[in-house]
């Protein structure tokens, strides 16, 4: 009986997820909201570890394929780390954070989110 009744609550959990963009310029899923989820990003911070700065793109792609931009051709100087949200953003089940460096081996990011569980 009790376990029941816990599988049909919802569960918060904090976490986030990181990525270091050292292989190329392709686009790199950072963030993939997993089923029965939604998505409360927090933050997604990108910092420089080269020394000589980069540009990053980021966009999230929806259940039916679209992709909207996050940002593009963001400037992330050395040694000065860049937000990319000023604002939470809701994502759903499915949806795909992607970011796109403008050089290799230079950045790193990292996305804080709370991923609201529902199970019912």
């Amino acid at each position: 009986m009790m376990m029941k009744l816990l599988r049909g609550l919802m569960v918060n959990i904090y976490t986030n997820y990181k990525v270091d963009l050292a292989t190329n310029t392709s686009p790199v899923v950072l963030y993939t909201v997993p089923d029965k989820v939604q998505a409360v990003i927090k933050s997604i911070r990108v910092s420089d570890d080269s020394g000589s700065g980069s540009t990053i793109t980021a966009t999230i792609t929806d259940a039916a394929s679209a992709v909207f931009s996050l940002g593009k051709d963001i400037v992330v100087g050395a040694a000065v780390p860049v937000e990319l949200l000023t604002e939470p953003l809701v994502a759903k089940q499915g949806e795909i954070i992607t970011v796109t460096p403008g050089n290799a081996d230079r950045l790193h990011v990292v996305l804080s989110v709370l991923e609201i569980n529902n199970n019912t």
